[in-house]
């Protein structure tokens, strides 16, 4: 008998043994969650949403695989990403999705985490580029006032890691927390931009200009790449609004500036400097590549047929181009550097309404004349 009491002992020492590692285990989790979370709330970007989500929940979950993917349907997201030179299309694990059918297919308007054994068939889409297929997965949809923002998946090469009778009170709360941030994230990139951008152009305005210009400079001498500034004005822009009226100016303004952009690619920086006045920044242009993309706007902008309240308007426009080598150039402040760079660019603006005007005229490379300057 005392050998059957000394038994079952053992055996109650193990099952308590065990609860006790979970426990500890689940203590543990919570832990990492929390400083998991409270990280995630003292995020400013997203950028640095995305990366830090993509890479610490693979420390926070003992996971191989995560990613990441966010509902954009007016394709906003990606522009933000972009003016921020963030590489949202070739960031591993990362996707933004212009249609919630997906989410809605998976999660049946339940708003609940998806988990199981991998299936090919239904859960590849979730893990695009991934060479190594996970054994079991887990997908939680991000919902924020119904509305879906995404989903974050997980997946493990154990297939007894995620179960379909397993809770999912953590993950839940985790998607929770991550929509929260998300939500708040995009709204404060939201502010963010409409404080920068000119309402009538729809263009960046003279404040995101001076706030930029200095990380364009940083970035052209980390990268020992050239960085070029135009400076582009309305021909006789007070004439078209004495002859056609303020609204008809307007109308040009806006039309001028789409088609400014139009020849300009996604990485480069457009804004309204002031009045008819707007400024052009192409990172990685040197004084050639920089002259031929003035010569196509200003061409671009005489071809213009604007048409306003049955009058045509004829448009042509000046440029002052610049441009800043970072090869030919020693250590000079980046505010300096802007302000000489956006001042010659001005010069040879002003050289080229005196030379007649819809022309194009180049300062040349500031580098030399900074090196001069600083001798």
């Amino acid at each position: 008998m005392d050998e059957d009491i000394t038994a079952d002992l053992r055996v109650l020492q193990s099952h308590l043994d065990g609860m006790l590692n979970r426990v500890q285990h689940n203590s543990l989790t919570l832990k990492r969650l929390q400083a998991f979370e409270m990280r995630l709330l003292g995020l400013s970007s997203l950028t640095e949403m995305i990366d830090y989500i993509l890479d610490e929940s693979k420390s926070l979950f003992d996971l191989e695989i995560v990613s990441l993917f966010l509902f954009d349907p007016t394709q906003e997201i990606a522009a933000y990403l972009a003016s921020d030179h963030y590489p949202y299309q070739s960031r591993k694990g990362f996707l933004l999705v212009n249609d919630d059918g997906l989410f809605k297919k998976f999660f049946d308007y339940t708003h609940r985490p998806l988990l199981g054994i991998y299936h090919a068939e239904n859960y590849e889409q979730f893990f695009p580029g991934e060479t190594e297929r996970p054994s079991s997965v887990i997908l939680a949809p991000l919902v924020r006032r119904g509305k879906y923002l995404g989903s974050l998946n997980l997946g493990s090469f154990r297939q007894d890691r995620f179960i379909r009778t397993m809770a999912t009170d953590f993950i839940e709360h985790l998607a929770s927390v991550l929509s929260i941030c998300l939500e708040n994230t995009l709204n404060f990139e939201t502010m963010r931009r409409t404080s920068l951008i000119d309402p009538l152009t729809g263009v960046n305005n003279r404040r995101f200009l001076e706030q930029r210009i200095d990380e364009e400079i940083d970035r052209s001498m980390r990268n020992r790449q050239p960085l070029s500034c135009l400076f582009l004005d309305i021909d006789y822009f007070k004439r078209i609004n004495d002859n056609f009226g303020h609204q008809a100016g307007d109308h040009v303004l806006a039309l001028v500036a789409a088609a400014i952009k139009k020849q300009l690619r996604s990485n480069d920086v457009l804004s309204r400097f002031g009045g008819e006045e707007f400024v052009a920044l192409l990172s990685g242009s040197g004084e050639g590549i920089s002259g031929e993309i003035a010569e196509r706007i200003r061409s671009s902008i005489a071809s213009l047929s604007i048409e306003f309240c049955g009058q045509t308007i004829p448009v042509t426009i000046s440029i002052g181009v610049a441009t800043f080598d970072a090869k030919l150039s020693k250590v000079i402040s980046a505010n300096e550097t802007a302000s000489q760079l956006i001042h010659t660019a001005d010069g040879a603006l002003y050289k080229a309404k005196n030379n007649g005007r819809n022309r194009v005229e180049s300062g040349g490379v500031i580098s030399e004349k900074l090196q001069l300057q600083h001798a």
